[in-house]
């Protein structure tokens, strides 16, 4: 089964964007999981503009479900990942000024180093994914890292899904068959919505997760939280 993580940074920018604490992003990831969400994740960024580092630490005790943290793992990152103790950390190579994650790692380049990053959180028994492009070469290189999983960064497929939706998952059919020889888990993110994340699924139906927040939060503007959530796990069954 394919869980569905729900990403929450955008209801701290919302917040954020007025002071105080409306809309209570702690709250929200309470509401998710009661609506059936399988996970929670924040990706908390040096400068806070969305989810901050305090939230991490609230969101913790809270969670009932997978809690998944990502970022790029600089010390601050991985000091705070260490003291949390989430399910899963996430690895991705976002610079301080970019308003997305716009690629993933080069694991081939930043092997050497991935492979401290990942050894150091799994000492903690922490789960390690690693953001990646679909590319072969640099999923078999994630699997020399040590990593438990690879998350397939989705832009692409997204882009191109409505104009050939079968030219826009080849790459991810091929990425995703290398992930599963290199006895990785597999998971997705980045702009899978309602319109593209069923046929994603029909196609890698053995993805183990998820993690939607852009889209999905941007639904429930219009369906509300709980008939969102409902209608993303009904294109993951």
């Amino acid at each position: 089964m394919t869980k569905l993580s729900v990403n929450i940074n955008k209801v701290a920018t919302i917040r954020n964007a007025r002071g105080g604490n409306v809309p209570d992003v702690v709250r929200f990831a309470q509401d998710c999981e009661a609506f059936g969400a399988q996970g929670i994740t924040v990706h908390p960024r040096p400068d806070e503009r969305h989810i901050r580092y305090d939230d991490v630490r609230n969101l913790k005790p809270i969670i009932s479900t997978e809690f998944n943290i990502e970022g790029n793992p600089i010390r601050q990152f991985i000091d705070l990942v260490k003291e949390v103790l989430p399910t899963q950390v996430t690895l991705v190579p976002d610079a301080e000024n970019v308003l997305t994650s716009n690629a993933g790692w080069d694991t081939i380049k930043h092997q050497a180093y991935l492979r401290d990053v990942v050894k150091e959180f799994q000492s903690c028994g922490i789960r390690v994914s690693i953001f990646v492009d679909a590319q072969p070469a640099i999923i078999e290189a994630a699997a020399k890292t040590g990593a438990d999983r690879v998350e397939l960064y989705t832009e692409s497929y997204a882009r191109h899904y409505e104009e050939n939706r079968e030219y826009a998952i080849a790459p991810f059919l091929e990425a995703a068959h290398v992930a599963k020889e290199c006895s990785l888990g597999l998971n997705a993110g980045h702009d899978l919505s309602l319109t593209n994340l069923a046929f994603f699924h029909k196609a890698i139906p053995y993805v183990d997760e998820v993690s939607i927040g852009h889209a999905l939060i941007s639904d429930a503007l219009y369906l509300g939280i709980k008939k969102t959530i409902a209608e993303y796990l009904n294109c993951l069954k």
